[in-house]
């Protein structure tokens, strides 16, 4: 694999660290800036609407600029973002910070996964883009719990500006090893929202949204989960998280594999798998050692989706295809939050904390009907193209 992934995955560490950092010091933040925890908690919401909304908008302004130039720009708002964080004098100076550091975060990737796409074969694709994915997950393993004890120690301000170098580290990593990249010459914005005009995009985005969407319905409930229906005490959280960490970075990994030798039946199998894992979960939960089990499956088979899913949308926009790839992070995003609000409804309707897994299952068996009809309309050309 070409070095400048290397640089790429740096930039993923980092993204992904600041996105996630704001849960493990939730109690210093809100005592700092005088909000209640709920209060506080809302800095994750702003940070993934910023997410939703600057994917697209930031991509499309992006369109006719050199790739390397836009990854760089955008590592500079991540870095005034997470600065800005650092110094915020109350919390709405905090949730600005967020909202700064948010917008470069699915543009990004966006660019970031048609770059990966560009240094290697075309068979190697999905392949180039876990690479860079596996910074991401190595974020959730390594920078959320790094951050979080950075922050313990020394303030959560410290944190934030560890996180601000970080950027500054992977600015450092694009300018030395990134080759420039002059952007399409028939690129431009019109071409890039007619992509949206084929059902293949929509149906990619939408099998995004619903499968790994399914994961976080699980997912954001699991240290209840696991203290109050699996038995745990409160301090085996920590090691039960770096176990779900462990299946993000196996599966990246083993799921772009299996993506770059045939894409689709990939994703048919991995939705069908991870709605299995996530309805088993639901009577797993109860025991233990099954509930280990089971939380690092969810955790490979869910992980094991993203870069096919990634490549899938890219495949089906073409040329035309940074605006598209930036829209499936934000629909990433989007099924993250659909699927935590979901999984709170049935919790909060009596149901207990296992039935979110069965909300998870269900929206991963909704990604699955929508891949099993993208499958159809790949053997009917004419339609896929209207």
């Amino acid at each position: 694999m070409p070095l400048a992934l290397l640089a790429l995955a740096i930039s993923a560490f980092a993204i992904g660290t600041t996105e996630f950092i704001v849960t493990g010091l939730l109690p210093d933040i809100s005592t700092d800036l005088a909000v209640d925890i709920p209060t506080a908690g809302l800095l994750v919401t702003g940070y993934a609407l910023g997410v939703v909304v600057g994917a697209p908008f930031l991509a499309a302004v992006a369109t006719k600029l050199p790739r390397k130039a836009t990854l760089l720009g955008l590592m500079g708002l991540f870095i005034a973002g997470n600065v800005l964080s650092a110094v915020a004098p109350d919390y709405l100076s905090m949730m600005s910070g967020r909202i700064v550091a948010a917008l470069c975060h699915g543009a990004f990737f966006g660019v970031g996964s048609v770059v990966a796409a560009s240094l290697v074969a075309p068979q190697r694709k999905a392949a180039a883009i876990a690479m860079m994915f596996t910074g991401l997950t190595l974020a959730n393993v390594l920078g959320v719990p790094l951050g979080t004890a950075v922050g313990q120690a020394f303030g959560w301000r410290t944190t934030f500006w560890v996180v601000a170098a970080l950027g500054v580290v992977s600015a450092a990593g694009i300018v030395a090893l990134v080759p420039r990249q002059q952007a399409d010459p028939d690129a431009n914005l019109r071409a890039e929202l007619a992509a949206f005009r084929r059902p293949q995009v929509w149906l990619a985005l939408g099998m995004t949204a619903l499968g790994f969407g399914g994961v976080f319905a699980s997912f954001t409930y699991i240290a209840p989960m696991m203290t109050e229906v699996a038995g745990f005490p409160a301090g085996a959280v920590t090691w039960l998280v770096l176990v779900f960490g462990a299946g993000l970075v196996v599966g990246n990994v083993v799921g772009a594999r299996a993506a770059d030798r045939a894409l689709m039946p990939t994703l048919l199998v991995l939705l069908a798998l991870l709605a299995l894992v996530l309805g088993v979960f639901t009577w797993t939960a109860g025991n233990a050692v099954a509930a280990v089990v089971t939380l690092f499956a969810v955790g490979f088979v869910g992980f094991a989706t993203v870069p096919g899913l990634q490549s899938r949308v890219m495949d089906a926009a073409g040329s035309a295809g940074t605006l598209a790839s930036a829209a499936n992070i934000a629909a990433f995003n989007l099924g993250n939050a659909v699927g935590a609000w979901l999984g709170g409804v049935v919790i909060a309707a009596g149901f207990g904390l296992a039935s979110a897994n069965l909300v998870g299952a269900a929206m991963a068996a909704g990604g699955l009907a929508i891949a099993l009809v993208a499958v159809a309309l790949d053997r009917k050309p004419a339609l896929a193209t209207v």
